[in-house]
């Protein structure tokens, strides 16, 4: 029928061509029906975008493994697949599109240990679709088949089974979906806003930092009172021993260290806006770092760039940025200070000792007494690094047959801290016969009795990746902290399994004696593998926010490293909050403790000196989830007065439970204290 005919015929019979029409709809459904059924497809996983796969180590490979090799699984070849690394997370929109997905999953071949172990999980919009369990490599491939019938996002997730990441490659075998609509499209984790949680400090003084500070008789005293609010501000101080002396127009305390014993101080502050006060107790004794050490490193913002002007530069910023002012102290140069026998950078090239056997820093050190006055000169204080091997790890001058020298002249230059690094040592504990412990505690041995002989307080961090249960021993052999893992630079997507695994040790922690789990690594960083210039982390705000926060919890080390150059608005509100740092600073000095709540969600729950708790909620999942804790699980009675520590906001009173939305890879923290 034309349309002309059509019109017409409405016209002129309008019954008789309604019944036309309905006969002509019904046969438009009979041929419809006729019409074939579009089959369902294969799309191989390997096929998708691959740039979207965020992983610790290596980039994802299409119908390869990581390491660019054939795919195998106990001995069996694949042709497709996806190779990856725990830990991984692959996002998928299906759109609701797909009917299945396919697999063979398992250990590759190709790793080269043992002791690699991985698991392989299936999450569609918000819960789990499939789990495989812990699979370890020679184990045959676990096929996977599950119904994605109207999932939008799916996530591939592979995890390190919980005894770290080393030699986890991980095979998608034969990954496909089975697809009669759209395609499946690779996509990002879902984006976050920065949102700051912490509001602006006030106007009037706020005195924020340590309650209580270690430090030996006789030896140089210096300390910046941490102080937010408007300058100008006056600072006085009741009952400071008289070998110290308080600039009232700085708050910077310097002096010589008293005798032996504990001193009681009231620190005051005050400008236009107010007034305030807090409690100080000095401990001159034996024993450093009180409380966990603050400050910022070099390492994973600048690496084998480092100069002098960087460094005077993070001071500089360390004090305007307000750093300073919530407890920030020490200014650390890493690595790549020295001089190496190579180096793509001639200035870092030269001799690595001078006649006497004295270490030579590089040219772009030109006068290393003078870079530590510079920084004492700010009440903040210096370290630096080094290595008990004959070299570093970055292949510049270590400390091997020279660590008096070197201790004496670290002292002599006005250095306060040292990062002794195992390094090149290896090299020489591979010839030691003593047992394995002994040869892992002699080089700290050494050196942290060396240190405790200089005239000026040197604190000791243990950087040796947790061999031989350091945690154990730390102290024992004179460092302040340790490093309980590898360098998280390299499984920044593991924040909550390093934690998880650094409060594990909790029990060996107490004031003067901290396990490090590694440097706050948000804002602008390098790449740890290609040492590459800083650029924005890759973590979420609110991974940023659960970094922080656990951090805190543990009362870890708080050690920023990225480019204080470039600091910005989000990153400062990060690192700067007080009350946060409060719970970090607490002279109780505990470890919080980790409550299961679920196969994805945690509390972690810290005693307070004053009798509160610091208390936790972290969300694992890549989606986000109601966390709640019963008083029981956390340990409480009664009513609690509850307070949001990240907002600064008043909760109320609250009995029996607390819960709270909890975003994707993120936490909350509450402090809670006895209500009426």
């Amino acid at each position: 029928m034309n349309t002309n005919a059509f019109r017409s015929s409405w016209n002129c019979r309008p019954r008789t061509v309604v019944r036309g029409l309905r006969a002509t709809g019904a046969l438009a459904l009979v041929a419809l029906a006729l019409l074939p059924v579009r089959a369902a497809e294969n799309v191989w996983l390997g096929s998708l975008d691959l740039s979207h796969v965020r992983q610790g180590w290596g980039q994802a490979q299409a119908d390869k493994t990581v390491t660019g090799k054939p795919l195998s699984i106990a001995g069996q070849k694949f042709e497709h697949g996806v190779g990856t690394h725990a830990s991984s997370t692959f996002w998928v929109e299906l759109g609701g599109s797909a009917d299945r997905f396919q697999a063979a999953v398992g250990v590759d071949d190709g790793t080269t240990s043992d002791k690699a172990s991985v698991t392989f999980k299936l999450a569609g919009d918000g819960r789990t679709l499939w789990e495989s369990g812990v699979m370890r490599r020679g184990q045959p491939a676990k096929p996977v088949d599950v119904e994605v019938k109207g999932i939008k996002s799916l996530v591939l997730l592979v995890g390190d089974a919980g005894d770290g990441t080393d030699f986890d490659h991980a095979d998608w075998a034969d990954a496909r979906f089975i697809v009669s609509g759209a395609k499946p499209q690779a996509v990002s984790a879902p984006a976050e806003p920065a949102v700051i949680l912490t509001p602006k400090p006030g106007p009037a003084p706020r005195i924020n930092g340590p309650l209580i500070y270690g430090c030996r008789p006789g030896h140089p005293f210096l300390y910046r009172i941490p102080t937010q609010g408007e300058r100008p501000m006056m600072w006085s101080a009741d009952g400071l021993p008289a070998t110290l002396k308080l600039d009232p127009a700085s708050g910077i305390v310097t002096g010589t260290a008293p005798d032996r014993g504990e001193y009681e101080v009231v620190f005051n502050a005050r400008n236009r806006h107010g007034s305030a006060k807090r409690m100080f107790k000095i401990v001159a004794g034996d024993t450093l770092a009180l409380t966990p050490t603050m400050g910022w490193n070099h390492w994973y913002a600048h690496y084998d760039r480092i100069t002098d002007k960087l460094v005077r530069e993070a001071a500089d910023v360390m004090v305007s940025s307000g750093m300073a002012d919530v407890g920030y102290q020490y200014v650390s140069i890493d690595d790549c200070w020295m001089n190496a026998e190579k180096n793509a950078d001639p200035l870092r090239v030269g001799p690595l000792r001078d006649a006497q056997g004295n270490i030579i820093p590089n040219r772009h050190f030109p006068d290393m007494p003078a870079l530590t006055a510079y920084i004492h000169a700010k009440g903040l204080k210096a370290g630096i690094y080094t290595s008990p091997g004959p070299r570093t790890c970055g292949g510049f001058a270590g400390a091997w047959q020279h660590e008096a020298q070197d201790a004496a002249r670290f002292a002599t230059w006005g250095f306060d801290l040292l990062k002794y690094d195992w390094c090149s040592y290896g090299e020489i504990a591979e010839k030691d016969p003593d047992p394995e412990l002994v040869k892992f505690k002699k080089p700290y041995i050494l050196m942290g009795g060396l240190l405790q002989q200089q005239p000026r307080d040197i604190v000791l961090n243990l950087c040796q990746y947790g061999m031989g249960e350091v945690w154990k021993w730390g102290a024992e052999v004179g460092g302040q902290s340790w490093r309980t893992a590898g360098d998280l630079g390299f499984e920044l997507n593991r924040i909550f399994e390093v934690a998880l695994k650094n409060a594990e040790h909790r029990d060996w922690q107490k004031p003067g004696a901290w396990n490090d789990p590694d440097y706050i690594q948000i804002g602008l960083i390098g790449n740890a593998r290609g040492m590459g210039e800083p650029m924005p982390c890759p973590l979420t705000p609110s991974e940023q926010y659960a970094f922080m926060s656990l951090w805190c919890l543990m009362a870890s080390p708080l050690f920023y490293s990225g480019d204080m150059g470039r600091l910005d608005e989000f990153t400062i509100n990060v690192l700067c909050n007080p009350e946060l740092i409060e719970v970090n600073q607490d002279p109780l000095g505990q470890c919080a403790r980790v409550v299961p709540l679920g196969a994805e969600t945690f509390a972690m729950v810290k005693d307070m000196a004053d009798g509160s708790k610091a208390i936790g909620l972290f969300n694992r999942s890549e989606f986000p989830a109601k966390v709640t804790a019963t008083w029981v699980q956390l340990g409480l009675k009664g009513s609690q007065r509850v307070r949001d520590l990240w907002r600064e906001k008043e909760l109320g009173n609250m009995s029996g439970e607390y819960g709270a939305d909890v975003p994707r890879h993120g936490g909350v923290v509450v402090r809670m204290w006895p209500g009426p």
